[in-house]
């Protein structure tokens, strides 16, 4: 995998009414170390907006972390079989929030990381919904 990625995110929210699709591709950075994988990528708020977020995200075996530090800023941690609680500050205040994992898929090849997470979100320790999160990461064409 070449350093300059692009990061295609796609989040799927279940919820009783209806399911909300969030979709993002970014380009991001990627490193291998110490037996981890390293991504690191921006998000804005929205198109119109310069408050960044910096997510800085680790996968080793099925674990995955992200880090993110910014206009937002929480540490959150996938696992199967655990509930990671953690707080998610936003620029409209903090939020408690607990992401209990049911799975985490990984495949490394040359030129490809695909990555698969399923998990309920629970805010402030009210379930909210099941989620999805899937992304690719592949080599930067630039």
């Amino acid at each position: 995998m070449t350093k300059d990625v692009l990061i295609s995110i796609s989040g799927l929210q279940y919820d009783i009414d209806e399911n909300e699709t969030v979709e993002v591709v970014t380009p991001g950075k990627y490193y291998f170390k110490n037996n981890k994988h390293y991504l690191l990528y921006d998000e804005y708020l929205d198109e119109s907006s310069n408050e960044v977020t910096k997510n800085k995200m680790i996968i080793s075996n099925d674990q995955i972390s992200i880090i993110k530090t910014g206009a937002t800023s929480a540490q959150m941690q996938f696992e199967p079989g655990k509930e990671c609680i953690s707080y998610y500050n936003t620029p409209m205040g903090q939020l408690e929030v607990a992401f209990a994992t049911s799975k985490v898929n990984t495949t490394y090849e040359s030129d490809l990381i695909d990555i698969n997470i399923n998990y309920g979100l629970s805010i402030n320790r009210s379930h909210i919904s099941d989620c999805n999160i899937t992304m690719q990461v592949t080599p930067s064409k630039i």
